[in-house]
């Protein structure tokens, strides 16, 4: 189903420029693709089009610099078995991090803002382009000493509804539950809303790119803010909905649910009551259940492009992709 929506020149959504492509390119990849089979041959084309002068893989005037350059980065890497990609992807990881939110744009670690990665039309970093800045950055051969993922992890540790040495704004004590949030930048946002105590709620897809981004920085299981988020997780193991914000962002959260618990290693998750799960098997059975006998996926609550099949389904690829055993 996903190369039968492949258009002629290689994309799977000229709308989105690089960012739907890359995602299809990687989820076919990772289930057993081959760069030379011609659908990823003619999409990997398709995306080296989009690579800038600055080293950026994005759409000229594009304002979601960073999000479409992590994700072509991580397509990339994925096809870089045998080093044609290394420049492009190094490149890459350069501007991502020029364009990151350091000093270079005038703050210091005492900004909230500081360490974090955003869409050029908000002015301000969010949770989940910054989880996508450490996933490049990773991918691209940088290891958890990496300064940028380092800086990362100050914004990452302030998103999150945790009190620590690593998050003292102001957010922090007013929903302690350990879960995290959009962003913390430019006042705080959660896609969740504000409990009734003021705080920032907490969400599912936003908890787990959190985690994932610790893990990546280096930070250990024994970290009060690893035990936070495993807190919050066990008190919301969900897989009918994305927690906290219903089938908004489902396919998302099932991708990063999936890349976070392989990471992070983990087999099986406690809930609430006590109850093991098996979240591989328990991820499969629900994607099975909600497949299209066409083969594709698509959520029937549009948000953020999930009424997309071709973005769809590349979530849903990738996220059985993390389930097999390692």
């Amino acid at each position: 189903l996903l190369t039968a929506g492949q258009a002629e020149d290689g994309s799977f959504s000229k709308s989105t420029g690089p960012a739907v492509t890359a995602l299809c390119v990687t989820a076919l990849l990772r289930s057993g693709a081959s760069v030379d089979q011609p659908a990823v041959a003619r999409a990997l084309k398709f995306l080296q089009g989009f690579v800038q002068k600055d080293g950026g893989i994005y759409q000229p005037e594009s304002l979601y610099q960073n999000y479409e350059t992590c994700l072509a980065i991580m397509c990339l890497a994925e096809a870089n078995r045998d080093g044609r990609y290394t420049k492009i992807i190094e490149r890459a990881a350069a501007f991502v991090k020029q364009i990151q939110w350091d000093e270079t744009e005038g703050i210091d670690e005492s900004d909230v803002a500081f360490g974090g990665a955003g869409y050029g039309k908000h002015g301000r970093p969010d949770l989940s382009n910054t989880s996508y800045l450490v996933d490049a950055i990773r991918a691209s051969g940088a290891d958890e000493n990496d300064e940028a993922i380092q800086e990362a992890l100050r914004f990452v540790s302030r998103c999150q509804n945790h009190e620590s040495e690593h998050n003292t704004t102001k957010w922090a004590p007013k929903n302690p539950d350990g879960g995290s949030y959009y962003t913390i930048a430019a006042g705080g946002q959660s896609q969740a809303g504000i409990t009734a105590q003021g705080g920032l709620r907490s969400y599912g897809s936003m908890t787990y790119a959190g985690l994932k981004s610790m893990i990546f920085a280096g930070v250990g299981s024994d970290d009060s803010r690893v035990k936070a988020a495993m807190s919050w997780i066990s008190m919301n193991y969900k897989l009918d909905t994305n927690p906290g914000l219903g089938s908004s962002g489902l396919y998302y959260y099932y991708h990063t649910f999936a890349k976070t618990l392989s990471v992070a290693k983990i087999d099986s998750i406690k809930d609430a009551r006590g109850n093991d799960h098996d979240w591989r098997g328990e991820l499969i059975a629900v994607l099975k259940q909600r497949q299209h006998k066409s083969g594709s996926w698509v959520n029937t609550n549009e948000r953020w492009l999930e009424g997309d099949a071709n973005l769809v389904t590349a979530y849903a690829l990738l996220a059985l992709s993390y389930c097999k055993a390692e």
